[in-house]
């Protein structure tokens, strides 16, 4: 009778980790996202940079702005992929700790919610960090009509 219980366990803990599991997927999502942004960035830093040489001095100080705002803008998705890539491993870890404690047979409570609640926190911090770095790219924006030539 002891093995019925010990399967029914198990299948209530398999249930217990779909909900995690969920949310690992989108944070995985979304580091997809913040990587094509840094690597958009990082293309266009570089573009920039080897046109430098060739620019007219009036033009540097406008390149070396941009490079700026680049820099600044490279350092908070670098911040937003730590602290989601962060949120992932600590879901990772609620998961094996809700496995764990159904496979050794303790309550593992407290610590299933330190780290989900460290997982939330670490993931509204990278929001709140690619948010930051929206804003400092769309703050560089200016839609003024074309110079004439």
């Amino acid at each position: 009778m002891q093995t019925a219980s010990g399967i029914t366990d198990v299948a209530h803990s398999i249930q217990l980790a779909v909900a995690p599991v969920f949310l690992l997927t989108g944070v995985g999502t979304m580091l997809g996202v913040l990587t094509n942004r840094l690597a958009r960035i990082i293309d266009r830093a570089r573009t920039l940079e080897r046109t430098l040489p060739e620019l007219p001095a009036a033009a540097v100080a406008e390149v070396h702005a941009e490079l700026k705002v680049l820099s600044r803008r490279a350092r908070l998705i670098h911040r937003a992929i730590t602290l989601s890539t962060s949120c992932a491993l600590l879901i990772c870890l609620v998961i094996v700790s809700l496995f764990a404690g159904v496979a050794l047979g303790q309550d593992l409570s407290r610590l299933i919610v330190l780290l989900f609640t460290a997982a939330l926190a670490a993931f509204v911090g990278g929001l709140l960090s690619f948010l930051l770095e929206i804003r400092a790219a769309t703050g560089t924006l200016h839609f003024a009509p074309p110079r004439p030539q």
